[in-house]
């Protein structure tokens, strides 16, 4: 009995002194990882800005010379949150602060340097948010309180563009949540580049449902947050577009087709100054680009169908070189993303790209030739290309077997590299456009030294074949001083929506990781569903989210399970959003495979997610309903064999893009199915557990783990 206790009291005084760094350790190495962030290259393509401390910095790409400070001394103290500089140059546009509405939108206060000082601009504006200059410098566009205004700076007169905006029925000129959260911009404005009109995006929201969200904030009464949020199968806002002279004033609606309820994803102006836009259909598998003719007269310059769905656009889904040509990036033609050039005049000219591989990004177009990020050679990796615009000459310009991220310069004459592997942290260079190393920026030396010395754990990369025949992609990272005699526990992280990948050759580090100096095994695949494996992989999972995803989970943890090195009865599964929604339906339709599962910010039915993300893969569920309920956790809450299996559930009240409802009603079934679980609430925090439980919410996870797993 006393050889127990010893040994007892030894355990728990060794987790207490873990529990008391384990985390906090990996954030301080995470945090080490050098990178150089807010990159902006000026118009020569010679030099580039970034935001330091107070000020914004201008240095040379091919120089190690000092950088020059581009703001005055200042009396007031202000911070520096975005910044743009005119066309010329001579002016920056500063947005100081930032007072969050969403995920990607802020307000906030703005501040013009030029001519030696800095002074307050839009200061009569309420709220103002998503400003710029117009492209010759001598205005700036934004919003404020849904309306859309120009402000001249000489003059320093504003003119109102809209007046008919309102809180939950008419957005001009920013966007809607869904918008926001699905197709990634705010600023819904575009300048013409002569800089004589403007043309926006009109979101009428009024008959959108408005969804109520708690807030507590410490308030003696609690109050209710309310906002438009289209949930699948629901009404979206109906989307106008306009344009305005600027000139004369004269406003007017540019004709987007007999359809209402579609998408406008984009607009902008070509280099010869015709407007266009981006169309797309409810079920998102019918994609165009349409040119707007100064007679009022319009084209379809682009068009794209698929069976399924058509690959969310961005703003590189669609780039023009000149007034002529422009290229696309798409998968529909062979299956695998690629680049085609195409004409105004006359259509399709080139497939600029082609192979069993990806594009992941375009990067630039200069001299004639095309750069761009691709999984040429592995779907792990990403290395940077060039080739001529008709497909010829293609050469590889990085050459280090990993992850690279690229920030080019105008032109294309310089680029920044940031490469990294799962053995190397981030290593920054300058280099020059053929990809000959010019400098190096930075090397996160003293984080490698520590990772050497301390002989930090790495991830293994290997496949395995379900018993369905797919080979999957995944990796492992085992303990110090691994022995395979012994068994461990393992736990699987993972994302697993459509298009993801968590299975890279890229340094990272997370609160798993703790898990890992702990003892544990940390191991993810990338099931099918995910990219970067072809088109015809990505999208077996449509209109049955959560089905084969799960089985291919279920496969990884039986596979696992049957390695002499690890305890079958100690494997674990966590996942946080998709990967939520992902862990819930493991643990339940897991049969107690997993001893325990981890659940943050779950989509417990996709009923409850909003149109654009959860359509484009599901369908409508009117026409799906089979898809939406057959997957969903809530209905077979009753699986849960709660004797074996461990959940947690963790959710924020203030998520609006998750909403807090999805693990109240998981909370529900659960309930009357008669099921034990648990669940940890973080009061007014959003989907990324912010504004301040970020660091709480991971250090409860390991906690979890290690008591439970």
């Amino acid at each position: 009995m006393k050889k127990r206790l010893h040994l007892l009291c030894a355990a728990l005084l060794l987790l207490t002194g873990a529990q008391a760094q384990r985390y906090d350790d990996i954030a301080r190495l995470k945090s080490m990882n050098e990178r150089v962030n807010g990159l902006r290259s000026t118009a020569d393509g010679e030099h580039y800005t970034v935001i330091e401390g107070d000020n914004i910095m201008r240095y040379a790409y091919a120089e190690a010379t000092p950088g020059q400070a581009l703001l005055p001394a200042s009396t007031e103290k202000f911070t520096i949150t975005d910044y743009e500089l005119s066309a010329d140059e001579r002016s920056i546009l500063i947005a100081s602060g930032r007072t969050p509405i969403y995920r990607h939108s802020y307000t906030t206060e703005y501040l013009l340097s030029a001519d030696g000082r800095i002074r307050p601009v839009l200061s009569d504006a309420v709220r103002p948010r998503d400003a710029s200059f117009s492209p010759d410098g001598q205005s700036i566009a934004y919003s404020s309180e849904n309306d859309l205004y120009v402000h001249d700076i000489a003059s320093g007169r504003t003119r109102r563009i809209t007046d008919d905006g309102r809180w939950n029925e008419v957005i001009n000129g920013t966007t809607d949540w869904v918008y926001e959260e699905e197709f990634g911009f705010t600023k819904a404005y575009a300048f013409s580049p002569d800089s004589r009109r403007i043309a926006y995006l009109r979101f009428d929201e009024s008959r959108v449902p408005l969804m109520e969200m708690m807030r507590y904030d410490g308030r003696l009464y609690n109050e209710a947050y309310t906002f438009k949020y289209p949930k699948a199968g629901e009404r979206n806002s109906e989307v106008e577009l306009w344009l305005c002279d600027l000139e004369t004033g004269a406003r007017k609606r540019i004709d987007t087709g007999a359809e209402r309820d579609q998408y406008i994803p984009r607009i902008g102006w070509t280099p010869g100054g015709k407007l266009w836009f981006m169309r797309l259909n409810r079920m998102q598998n019918t994609f165009e680009v349409i040119l707007c003719e100064e007679n009022g007269a319009q084209r379809t310059i682009y068009e794209e169908r698929s069976e399924q769905y058509v690959e969310r656009v961005d703003d590189r889904t669609i780039t023009f070189i000149d007034k002529d040509r422009f290229l696309v990036r798409q998968e529909s033609h062979t299956g695998y993303m690629h680049l085609y050039l195409y004409s105004i005049r006359r259509g399709p000219l080139a497939q600029v790209t082609q192979g069993a591989w990806e594009v992941t990004e375009l990067v630039g177009v200069a001299d004639g030739r095309v750069y761009y990020l691709s999984s040429e050679g592995s779907p792990l990796r990403r290395n940077l290309y060039r080739v001529a615009l008709d497909g010829s000459r293609k050469e590889r310009l990085t050459r280090g077997d990993g992850y690279y991220t690229i920030d080019p310069s105008a032109g294309m004459k310089y680029f920044i590299a940031t490469f990294s592997n799962a053995t190397t942290p981030n290593r920054v260079e300058v280099c020059s456009s053929d990809g000959t190393t010019v400098r190096t920026l930075a090397t996160s030396e003293e984080l490698a030294r520590e990772l050497q010395a301390t002989r930090r754990p790495v991830k293994e990369f290997f496949t395995f074949v379900t018993e369905r025949g797919d080979t999957l992609n995944a990796y492992m990272v085992k303990p110090r001083d691994f022995d395979p005699a012994k068994r461990y526990p393992v736990l699987l992280t993972q994302y697993s929506g459509p298009g993801s990948q968590q299975v890279l050759d890229r340094w990272s580090l997370d609160w798993e990781d703790a898990l890992v100096d702990a003892g544990y095994i940390v191991a993810c695949t990338d099931g099918r569903g995910t990219g970067c494996r072809g088109e015809l992989f990505k999208k077996k999972t449509y209109g049955r989210l959560g089905a084969l995803e799960v089985e291919d989970q279920l496969s990884f943890a039986r596979y696992l399970g049957r390695q002499a090195y690890i305890d079958p009865a100690r494997i674990g599964i966590y996942g946080w959003s998709y990967g939520g929604f992902m862990a819930l339906g493991c643990a339940l339709k897991g049969h107690g495979l997993f001893r325990m599962a981890i659940a943050v910010a779950p989509v417990t039915s996709w009923r409850y997610y909003d149109t654009i993300y959860t359509e484009i893969y599901n369908g409508l569920p009117q026409f799906n309903a089979r898809g939406y309920d057959d997957n969903s956790p809530l209905n077979f809450a009753r699986m849960l064999d709660d004797k074996r299996t461990r959940l947690l559930i963790i959710h924020g009240t203030a998520d609006d893009n998750v909403h807090f409802q999805n693990s109240m009603e998981m909370a529900r079934a659960l309930n009357r199915a008669g099921k034990q679980y648990d669940m940890m609430v973080y009061p007014d925090q959003n989907h990324s557990m912010m504004p301040d439980d970020t660091h709480n919410v991971r250090q409860k996870i390991v906690d979890y783990t290690l008591e439970h797993l």
